[in-house]
């Protein structure tokens, strides 16, 4: 008698969630072409197929035809030594910008944000260890790290990142406090997991976040939770603004309301 399928847990994928699927399902072929995208980064724009198996854990073989299809299909170029991805990679963060709703339904929200504080808004979603924001509205920033649509951040040196970090289940953040490592971008950079625990639990006591010059010098971000009507937590919607002569708490003072009514308007139709 044939044993019924077992459900697979996925493989661990950086900024995947863990989930379980049917081995009949996986398709082991897609998860390792979409390892090998994601081995480029900034500190590795370019690789061997060598270094390209290293970084996804298969060999070198393997890893030269999945290139070598990438590169068949637009998504991958190459010299004949290295290879590097091409802008039609960015069609498959495109299709999630036009097919969410929540990125469509958010703009008008955002417009009112910005309306009411003069500052650029922004909802964000959360993705592993970073923050991705998935919507906009407000005049671009003189900012190194400008917030364009589909940019990625680590999660605990914005506002919108300790909002979500911290309304997350206690053995679930103590797992990824324990297991995360902490990098500091400025001098204000909470480095210690001590500190950064206290932080977010001032956070979830007070229910808003604020975040300053942690990720850029002389820059702030201020950030609410998004919830749905059944109250789960789907983002953030935060503000960022220059610091300038503006205090913490007329900062906080300034916007703080405007985020918080905004959040719970957008409540019912999320």
């Amino acid at each position: 008698m044939t044993s019924p399928a077992q459900p697979l847990s996925r493989p661990s994928v950086q900024n995947t969630p863990t989930s379980t699927l049917d081995k009949r399902d996986w398709i082991a072929g897609l998860e390792k072409g979409l390892s090998i995208i994601e081995c480029f980064d900034d500190a590795n724009p370019r690789l061997t197929a060598s270094q390209a198996a290293a970084r996804c854990g298969m060999t070198r073989t393997a890893a030269r035809r999945y290139l070598l299809t990438l590169e068949h299909l637009g998504y991958v170029a190459t010299d004949g030594k290295l290879f590097w991805l091409t802008p039609r990679v960015l069609r498959l963060g495109q299709s999630y910008l036009e097919s969410a709703r929540l990125p469509r339904m958010v703009q008008p929200f955002l417009q009112r944000v910005t309306a009411g504080t003069q500052e650029s808004a922004y909802v964000s979603v959360m993705d592993g260890d970073e923050i991705v924001y998935i919507a906009r509205n407000g005049a671009n920033r003189a900012m190194n790290t400008g917030y364009v649509l589909g940019s990625r951040v680590q999660a605990q040196v914005t506002a919108a990142g300790l909002m979500m970090l911290a309304l997350r289940e206690p053995g679930w953040l103590e797992s990824w406090l324990n297991t995360h490592e902490l990098k500091a971008y400025t001098s204000y950079t909470i480095a210690s997991k001590d500190r950064l625990r206290i932080e977010l639990a001032r956070v979830r006591a007070q229910g808003w976040a604020i975040s300053e010059q942690q990720l850029e010098l002389n820059h702030r971000g201020i950030a609410v939770p998004l919830r749905d009507r059944h109250g789960e937590v789907m983002g953030a919607l935060s503000v960022t603004m220059p610091i300038g002569h503006e205090s913490s708490e007329d900062a906080v003072a300034r916007v703080l309301s405007v985020l918080s009514e905004t959040a719970q308007a957008m409540r019912h139709l999320i």
